[in-house]
């Protein structure tokens, strides 16, 4: 057996996996967390790493939470995540009519989730003490 299968008798994920799954339960309604944001706030791997734990036992958490960090649908799976999008409010930034398809992106500024309990009431491994309540979101995860 592999090691970043299930294990078939216990049906146990791999500890990775399972850290992953659990980060993904914690992105609240209407935000998102690129797969390299993930990572970072796991202390641990890196976006490939994140995006074969969810590809292999994502089902279960809202997958539609843990996006690429440009803001593009999840292919093969953009109208699902559309719709669940549309229902949690997640901002979305309009497709140009040159786009392919015409699906609209995330809008990673605005729905990008840096981790903070603030919004969820659970602290992140990681939480930093010392850092700054400006309220404003870089874009980018250095602050997770």
């Amino acid at each position: 057996m592999r090691s970043d299968e299930p294990d078939e008798v216990s049906g146990d994920l791999p500890e990775y996996a399972e850290r992953v799954l659990d980060v993904a339960d914690l992105i609240p309604p209407g935000r998102v967390m690129a797969y390299g944001d993930v990572a970072e706030w796991l202390g641990e791997g890196g976006p490939r790493q994140v995006g074969r734990a969810m590809a292999l036992y994502g089902g279960a958490v809202p997958w539609w939470r843990v996006v690429r960090s440009d803001g593009v649908l999840l292919a093969g799976h953009e109208l699902e995540a559309l719709t669940r999008y549309r229902e949690e409010a997640t901002p979305l930034r309009e497709a140009s009519r040159s786009a392919e398809g015409h699906l609209p992106r995330l809008d990673m500024k605005r729905a990008r989730w840096d981790g903070r309990p603030s919004e969820t009431g659970i602290e992140s491994p990681e939480t930093d003490t010392g850092s700054s309540e400006t309220g404003t979101d870089t874009g980018d995860a250095a602050h997770i």
